[in-house]
C-alpha cells in the first residue's frame, strides 16, 4: 500500500500538471502530430485514426495508471470505490478546466476517456491481484500450510 501510495502522488502530480496546464500540452506540437499521423496513416494505421481519436485514446492511457494505483491504495474490501474515484477526479478536472481556465475547455468526452482509462486500470489490477493470490494458494497448499479464504 505505502509503495502505490507513493507511486500514485508521484503520477497524480504529474497528470496534475498536464491537465491544469494554462494552455493545451499539444497546442505547439499540432502540426508534428498530424505529419506523424499521416505517417501512419501510409503504413496501415485506419484514416479514421486521426487526430480526435488519438487525443480520447491518450486520454483513456492517461487514466490507466491512475485506476490501476487507486484499487492499490484502497482497502481490498473497497476497492470498486476506484470505479466512482476515476470518473469524479475526470468531472473535477474538466470543470476546473471550464471555469478557471481561460485556454482550456471542459469535454464529456474527456470525462468518459478518463473514466474508462480509470476502468480498464482498476480491472487490470484486479486481474492481477486474482492471480497472485491464486498463486500465492497454490504455493502455500504445495507446502501443507492452510489458508482461509477472504
Amino acid at each position: 500500500m505505502g509503495v502505490s501510495a507513493a507511486l500514485l502522488a508521484l503520477y497524480g502530480a504529474v497528470v496534475a500538471l498536464a491537465v491544469f496546464w494554462p494552455t493545451p500540452i499539444d497546442r505547439d506540437y499540432r502540426g508534428s502530430i498530424i505529419r506523424v499521423l499521416e505517417v501512419l496513416h501510409r503504413y496501415g494505421i485506419p484514416d479514421w485514426f486521426g487526430y480526435a481519436a488519438l487525443e480520447f485514446t491518450a486520454n483513456i492511457a492517461m487514466f490507466v495508471p491512475l485506476g490501476f494505483l487507486i484499487f492499490y491504495v484502497l482497502p481490498r474490501s473497497r476497492w470498486w470505490l476506484a470505479l466512482v474515484i476515476c470518473p469524479a477526479l475526470s468531472i473535477l478536472i474538466e470543470i476546473t478546466q471550464g471555469v478557471a481556465l481561460a485556454q482550456r475547455f471542459a469535454s464529456i468526452g474527456d470525462v468518459v476517456a478518463n473514466s474508462l482509462g480509470g476502468l480498464v486500470g482498476a480491472l487490470l489490477a484486479l486481474a492481477l491481484r486474482s492471480v497472485i493470490n491464486r498463486r500465492d494458494r497454490r504455493m502455500l497448499a504445495r507446502y501443507g500450510v492452510l489458508v482461509a479464504r477472504v
